[in-house]
C-alpha cells in the first residue's frame, strides 16, 4: 500500500532553487560569469560525487532484482530511442533543428535521482530505497551514454573520446563497477559525500535558473512538446506496459511508475551548457519538467498503477 503524497510540496525546493538562481543571476551581482564557474564545479567534482555515492549506498543484489534490472533497461531505452527518432518523424522533422534536439533529447530519458530516492523512501521505505537504488544502478551509466552521444556526434568531435572524458560517464562506470565488486564507502567518509551530493543538486538547480531564457522554449515548440511528452505521458505509459509484460510484483511495479514519471534531471542543463549547446533551452526544459512532475508522478502511481 502506497504512504499518500503531497507532489507539489516534494516538487517546490527544486522549483524555488531553480527560482533563485533566475533572480540571484539577474538582479544582483551574481551574474552569468559567476554562475559559469559554478557549472564547472558542479560538472567536474559535485554530480560526479553525486552519483557515484547514490549507486554506492546499497549494494546490487542481481539474483533477486533481475527483473526489475531487466525492466528498468527496456525501460531506458524505449525512452532514447523515442527521443532519437524525433527528428525522423514525417510530421516533426522539418520543425526540429538537429543541434537543438541534440542537446535536448537527454530531457525525454533521464531523471531527477535525488527527487527519485526520496519519493521511493516515502512511498516503499527501505524496500522501496533498494529498488530505486537498483534501477539507478544499472540505468545512470546507460542514460549518460544515450545523452553525450547525440551532441558528441553532432559536435563531430568523437564519440568514445567524449564519453571517455565525460565526468558524469566516469563517474557511473565506476560506481556500477565497485558495487558489483563488492566494494563499500567506509562510514566515515559517507557523510561528507551526502553533503557534497547535496550541494550538487542546490548548487545544479539553481545554475539552471541563472541560464533560463523562456523566450528559446518559444522558438522551439515541437520539440519541448516532443520531449516532455515522452519524459511525462509516453514513458510512464510504457512502463505500465513492461510492469504486465514481465509480471512484476507490487513493489517493483510501483517503484518502476514512480521512475518513469521522474521530472529530468538538472544535470540536463549542466551537461548541456558544458559541452558546447544551448543550456538556456535545456534549462527551460529542466524547469517545465520540474513542474510537470506535479502532474505525472500522480498520473503514474494513482492512475496507472496495477
Amino acid at each position: 500500500m502506497l504512504a499518500p503524497v503531497n507532489f507539489a510540496q516534494l516538487l517546490f525546493p527544486d522549483f524555488s532553487l531553480i527560482l533563485c538562481g533566475w533572480l540571484l543571476c539577474r538582479y544582483t551581482a551574481l551574474d552569468r560569469t559567476v554562475w559559469e564557474q559554478v557549472e564547472a564545479l558542479v560538472y567536474y567534482f559535485l554530480f560526479p560525487v553525486l552519483l557515484f555515492q547514490s549507486i554506492m549506498k546499497s549494494p546490487l543484489d542481481v539474483g533477486s532484482t533481475s527483473s526489475l534490472m531487466a525492466a528498468g533497461l527496456l525501460l531506458g531505452t524505449s525512452g532514447i530511442a523515442m527521443a532519437y527518432a524525433l527528428p525522423h518523424l514525417p510530421g516533426l522533422k522539418r520543425y526540429i533543428d538537429a543541434r537543438e534536439h541534440a542537446s535536448s533529447a537527454q530531457v525525454a530519458f533521464r531523471f531527477n535521482s535525488f527527487i527519485a530516492l526520496a519519493l521511493a523512501e516515502r512511498i516503499a521505505g527501505a524496500q522501496g530505497l533498494l529498488l530505486i537504488a537498483v534501477l539507478i544502478g544499472v540505468c545512470v551509466p546507460l542514460f549518460n551514454i544515450g545523452a553525450v552521444w547525440p551532441m558528441a556526434r553532432h559536435a563531430q568531435t568523437g564519440f568514445l573520446g567524449a564519453l571517455l572524458r565525460n565526468p558524469l560517464v566516469i563517474a557511473t562506470a565506476t560506481g556500477m563497477a565497485a558495487n558489483l565488486l563488492g566494494f563499500r564507502v567506509p562510514g566515515w567518509v559517507a557523510p561528507t559525500l551526502d553533503r557534497i551530493g547535496a550541494a550538487s543538486i542546490a548548487l545544479g538547480l539553481m545554475a539552471a535558473g541563472a541560464g533560463l531564457q523562456f523566450s528559446s522554449l518559444a522558438q522551439s515548440k515541437a520539440l519541448t512538446v516532443s520531449v516532455l511528452a515522452i519524459r511525462h505521458l509516453l514513458t510512464p505509459l510504457v512502463a505500465l506496459g513492461i510492469v504486465h509484460a514481465l509480471g512484476l510484483d507490487a513493489a517493483q511495479a510501483s517503484v518502476l511508475l514512480l521512475f518513469s514519471a521522474m521530472p529530468t534531471a538538472s544535470s540536463c542543463y549542466v551537461l548541456a551548457s558544458r559541452m558546447g549547446y544551448n543550456g538556456a533551452y535545456v534549462a527551460g526544459l529542466v524547469t517545465l519538467s520540474t513542474l510537470l512532475g506535479m502532474v505525472s508522478l500522480p498520473f503514474a502511481l494513482g492512475v496507472l498503477r496495477p
